[in-house]
């Protein structure tokens, strides 16, 4: 069973910087593709940076530029370092995890997913 724990979370002001890390067990770490998501009140989950097993990387228009996501499989974690918050950043941020890219990616209920970490940007 693979188990995803976040932390990094916490309130920042708008432009200020977050790192979070997300620590993956109970599975060979470097087999799987690794994503993190956000929910904000009252909007629909959305994928904002995945990376597959091999380091590739993938962002959401919305996080380009700020937003660099990557993986030390050494500790079996990935992070998201998030640079120029914005007051729209704010959400909960979920971990995910599966083998396979498409689940990853897919925002469904496929693969492993952490407890989240909230993110709160204030203006």
């Amino acid at each position: 069973q693979v188990q995803l724990v976040e932390s990094g979370g916490g309130l920042v002001q708008a432009g200020g910087s977050l790192r979070l890390s997300c620590a993956a067990s109970g599975t060979i770490f470097s087999s799987l593709a690794m994503g993190w998501y956000r929910q904000a009140p009252g909007k629909q989950r959305e994928l904002v940076a995945a990376v597959t097993s091999g380091g590739s990387t993938h962002y959401a228009d919305s996080v380009k530029g700020r937003f660099t996501i990557s993986r030390d499989n050494a500790k079996s974690t990935v992070y998201l370092q998030m640079n120029s918050l914005k007051p729209d950043d704010t959400a909960i941020y979920y971990c995910n995890a599966h083998p396979r890219w498409a689940v990853v990616t897919a925002n469904s209920k496929g693969g492993y997913w952490g407890q989240g970490t909230q993110v709160t940007v204030s203006s």
